[in-house]
């Protein structure tokens, strides 16, 4: 069984132990505005919930909302029985600084952006992670792939993705090495590495010629 649909049996059957005790899990998705790649990320986060058979709902504000009705519908969602977890798509409008909307509860925070939850993250401390860090993590666990003592490489220092990323990889075990766009020397430090994870928003930024070694 690929290790994806083992995850996916997994995740239902303690989702069935759930309603056997009556409770649904529940996710709210807030989309601000018209983007067509945030609509179809989004889209696939309800599908999924649909396959899972948990509760789902997506809000749609206009593009045109403003800061104190965005808080206060996220506020809102925060009092909601039905409500477990509270995501908010990115990118905002560039009028809304997207740092105001800290808004979720720091246990309905699933994208773990909550400064509560980073801090937690910082110190080692369990917590609600960035949904891709904790994803990689789970795929290189679940690949037999060891990290504690390896040298692993995090290509990007994004809040959602690198730094939060290379936090866990550091709490494994690795030794860890951040790369960005002014980094010298990107190409030998990857070939380096023993595990390499890119999280630049750039194309064509890794390559397979980043990993073979230079012929003499």
């Amino acid at each position: 069984m690929r290790f994806g649909t083992r995850f996916t049996s997994e995740l239902q059957s303690e989702i069935r132990a759930l309603a056997a005790e009556g409770i649904r899990p529940g996710l709210a998705a807030v989309l601000v505005g018209e983007n067509p790649a945030s609509k179809l990320y989004l889209n696939s986060k309800i599908g999924a919930c649909g396959k899972l058979d948990l509760a789902s709902f997506l809000l749609t504000p206009p593009a045109s909302i403003d800061t104190a009705e965005l808080l206060a519908l996220i506020a809102q969602l925060n009092t909601r029985d039905d409500v477990d977890g509270i995501l908010v798509q990115m990118p905002l409008p560039c009028r809304l600084t997207p740092r105001r909307f800290w808004m979720p509860s720091i246990r309905q925070d699933v994208d773990g952006f909550h400064p509560v939850n980073v801090g937690k993250l910082v110190a080692g401390r369990p917590s609600l992670v960035a949904c891709t860090p904790a994803g990689v993590m789970e795929i290189l666990r679940r690949s037999d792939i060891p990290i504690s003592g390896a040298n692993a490489v995090v290509m990007g220092r994004s809040d959602i993705v690198g730094k939060p990323m290379a936090l866990l990889l550091l709490h494994a075990g690795a030794t860890v090495t951040v790369c960005h766009s002014k980094t010298r020397d990107m190409k030998g430090i990857s070939r380096r590495a023993d595990i390499v994870v890119a999280a630049m928003g750039r194309a064509a930024m890794i390559t397979e010629t980043s990993f073979v070694p230079a012929q003499r």
